[in-house]
């Protein structure tokens, strides 16, 4: 079983390389259990499923890095690299947007400002 740690260092070419063999050896187990295999083949199934399952989580991890440092200088981010959030979230005002006040509220503010009132204690 390989670890995602000895794959993450790995080239592009050489991942799929060993994604390929694990895909190759998995049918070849696929055929030994239909044929009525060894048991040791059987039980190796899971362990090559897993196997094919990080290497692809490595190779995907890659290709999103790789995709996010071509993006880091435009305008606009690909929409899987944006933060997920809710969709209200997304479409929700800006702070700066929520903090713009129309022309005739700003008047208003200014001629009517909030009258202060002396307290007795």
């Amino acid at each position: 079983m390989v670890k995602a740690y000895e794959l993450k260092g790995l080239p592009k070419e050489e991942l799929l390389k060993h994604l390929g063999d694990y895909r190759k050896e998995l049918s070849e187990l696929a055929v030994a259990k239909v044929t009525g295999g060894a048991a040791s083949k059987i039980a190796k199934i899971k362990s090559v499923r897993k196997s094919i399952a990080r290497t692809l989580t490595v190779y995907n991890t890659q290709q999103k890095e790789g995709i996010r440092k071509a993006a880091a200088g435009s305008k606009y981010m690909p929409k899987d690299l944006r933060m997920k959030k809710t969709r209200a979230m997304r479409r929700a005002l800006t702070k700066e947007q929520k903090s713009i006040k129309t022309l005739k509220q700003q008047k208003k503010d200014t001629h009517f400002p909030q009258r202060r009132y002396a307290v007795k204690a």
